[in-house]
């Protein structure tokens, strides 16, 4: 009975591995990161490889009911024992798990954005920096010297680039890397001025 159980999880975490294999090497085709996001590429081989694996003992196990006779096969049934089983049930359950929670959240669904480098990182970092911070000191500047349209014309040009930096960290609507509704929650009310911005 142990070798039944066994093949029926292994079976589970193989087709459930290539599944999100199928997932992250697909995310990272259709956004055309497959050659230059290896560490997306990498977790996306290893769930190939593992599904390939697991899904390759529960086959071998099942080939004598096909009346081929192979003693690996026999061998390998019987080399299962109920700790082994044990976790191949944990495994199957941990796999279905990450499976759904693939399912259930856009951003991982979204694959190869799941792995940013540093890279992309820095180039938003200095993009915030340089197109909104100093576009703030610009308009602090203007206003504290009683220039009110020139600081007028610097917050709503400043304002105009923060839209466009948010709109590619988001993602435009109906592309790879947007956000549905109710995706992105605050934990606590941002704070401006003292206050709390409640909108």
């Amino acid at each position: 009975m142990t070798w039944q159980i066994s093949a029926a999880a292994n079976a589970v975490i193989g087709i459930a591995y290539l599944i999100i294999a199928y997932i992250i090497i697909g995310g990272l085709v259709r956004t055309r990161q497959l050659t230059t996001n290896k560490l997306g590429l990498a977790t996306g081989l290893i769930f190939l490889t593992c599904g390939v694996h697991h899904s390759g003992h529960s086959f071998h196990m099942l080939v004598p009911l096909f009346g081929i006779h192979d003693q690996q096969a026999i061998n390998l049934r019987n080399s299962w024992h109920w700790p082994a089983v044990g976790w191949d049930i944990v495994g199957a359950a941990v796999a279905l798990y990450y499976l759904s929670l693939r399912g259930s959240y856009a951003s991982v669904l979204r694959g190869a954005q799941l792995f940013e480098d540093m890279k992309v990182r820095e180039r938003q970092a200095l993009e915030i920096n340089d197109n909104i911070v100093q576009g703030l000191s610009v308009a602090k500047y203007a206003l504290d010297k009683g220039e009110d349209g020139q600081s007028k014309a610097a917050v709503e040009d400043t304002l105009k680039k923060a839209r466009t930096i948010i709109t590619e960290l988001l993602g435009e609507e109906d592309s790879e890397v947007a956000l549905g509704p109710g995706e992105l929650r605050r934990h606590r009310p941002a704070t401006v001025a003292g206050g709390d911005a409640r909108t």
